[in-house]
């Protein structure tokens, strides 16, 4: 049996965490469709529904490059982690907003949050650290995988 690192095994664990979320929004999508005069669920319930199910898609392929990554065990532990973080966080926030029924745009300003108001600011660094923290991430990954099959 091989042993799988930190990593690997983190990715497979919430992947299978951001499928019973989407499982679970599907099932309060389809709650919201059979109860809503235009048969529809709110914007940002589908947006939880569908983005749970892409991120337990994309926390899979993670999984896949830190298994064949050479890359040392923590760098590739911190990669995925970073990824999860971000995945996890956007759907909290489209979950919330599909509770609070809040907007049909959290980028429209001013940005609401029930009753509250985001500063701009607060959504402009979010935003450029999610990019910028996903695309680092996962590009380290993909460029340790692409040297491990170079290399051998």
């Amino acid at each position: 049996m091989h042993i799988l690192s930190l990593a690997t095994q983190w990715a497979i664990v919430f992947s299978g965490i951001f499928l019973w979320v989407g499982m679970l929004t599907g099932v309060w999508k389809y709650y919201q469709i059979r109860h809503s005069e235009h048969a529809r669920a709110h914007y940002y319930v589908d947006i939880a529904h569908r983005s749970s199910l892409l991120y337990a898609t994309a926390s899979l392929i993670l999984a896949v490059l830190s298994y064949f990554t050479v890359l040392s065990n923590h760098l590739t532990f911190l990669c995925v982690v970073a990824n999860l973080f971000f995945f996890a966080f956007s759907i909290l926030a489209y979950i919330l907003h599909g509770l609070l029924k809040d907007t049909s745009n959290q980028f429209k300003q001013p940005h609401q949050l029930g009753n509250y108001v985001i500063p701009s600011w607060c959504m402009s660094l979010m935003m450029l650290s999610l990019i910028i923290v996903e695309l680092g991430a996962t590009t380290i990954l993909v460029m340790g995988t692409i040297l491990k099959f170079t290399t051998s």
